[in-house]
């Protein structure tokens, strides 16, 4: 999915229901571009993981050195801030960004095929890079933050972008300014929807975010119920695992039924741990006597009805 416009500058940001890519729009250069790609939120257990490319005409290298960009964890949010608005005041600096929304996470990581987080994570970049150049930018040369062994991951990306020239190294947002003003992007991007989340489930909540006609009716109903509302705060940490006030949103939120609203990435060990400790136990049919079973067994007759009917109770009522 592709957005017109950065869903995270508006106001109110609408709630991440799936994942999406943006772009901003291309200044027109017939010159060699530079790439910089880096993302932010591999580790957090809530909230999505966003791949960001920042580009810029070769022309514009030295402009963007006297910028201020550096690795985004090390500077203040206001910095980020003011950083965010270079991409708007000079037009030669773009930038996309894809963003994986935790349910988006969690089901590749859960199929019977499990698609990883560095697998979620190459195509992405790949992705980042493949549309940039579909697009018409004559992107030359790409540094991007490591995923993996620096060797490999570059030997990668040159096979199948053969006419651009790769720079893949740890800490490559320190070394490089243009991989620097990726991480600004993603840092951003991320931290606008953790900040200002909306919960899917939450309807009214959704409902007032999206503006719609009956938002503010609905918000009364949500609050009279105890649902949260818009302007409720709700302390989740930093999302890491290891945060106590994210270890306590998960210990406070857990759904003994439903398990977790759509920002906890029910993927990670963390939750695995809380589910298994906290929720209500759950019996398959095929649990029991069943385990290990075939599925031949499981369908074969019993008593002169298969033994899936009965395990489902299902009855016959004549024949057709």
């Amino acid at each position: 999915m592709t957005h017109p416009v950065d869903p995270v500058d508006l106001d109110p940001i609408p709630p991440l229901l799936d994942s999406y890519t943006y772009h901003s729009v291309p200044h027109e250069a017939g010159e060699g571009w530079i790439m910089g790609i880096d993302e932010a939120g591999r580790g957090p257990v809530l909230g999505p993981m966003v791949y960001a490319a920042a580009y810029c005409p070769a022309s514009f290298k030295q402009t963007l050195e006297d910028l201020g960009f550096d690795d985004s964890k090390a500077l203040s949010a206001d910095v980020r801030q003011a950083l965010w608005d270079a991409f708007t005041t000079h037009a030669p600096l773009c930038y996309s960004s894809t963003t994986l929304s935790p349910q988006s996470i969690s089901a590749g990581m859960l199929r019977r095929v499990p698609v990883n987080l560095n697998r979620q994570a190459e195509d992405a970049t790949i992705g980042l890079i493949r549309s940039a150049l579909e697009r018409g930018i004559n992107v030359v040369e790409c540094y991007v933050d490591a995923l993996g062994p620096s060797p490999q991951w570059q030997a990668r990306l040159t096979d199948l972008f053969p006419s651009i020239a790769f720079t893949v190294c740890p800490k490559a947002d320190s070394l490089f300014k243009i991989v620097s003003a990726a991480s600004i992007v993603a840092k951003v991007t991320r931290d606008r929807y953790i900040e200002h989340w909306v919960d899917a489930e939450d309807t009214a909540a959704v409902a007032a975010a999206l503006g719609g006609s009956s938002a503010a009716s609905g918000v009364q109903a949500a609050a009279a119920d105890g649902e949260s509302t818009p302007g409720d705060a709700v302390v989740r940490g930093s999302g890491y695992p290891s945060d106590p006030k994210t270890q306590a949103y998960l210990r406070d939120a857990l759904d003994p039924v439903f398990g977790y609203k759509g920002i906890v990435r029910f993927s990670w060990a963390t939750v695995k741990v809380l589910l298994d400790k906290q929720a209500a136990a759950c019996r398959w049919v095929d649990d029991g006597e069943q385990r290990g079973a075939g599925i031949a067994q499981w369908a074969a007759g019993d008593a002169g009805r298969p033994k899936v009917w009965r395990e489902l109770g299902v009855v016959g009522v004549g024949d057709l």
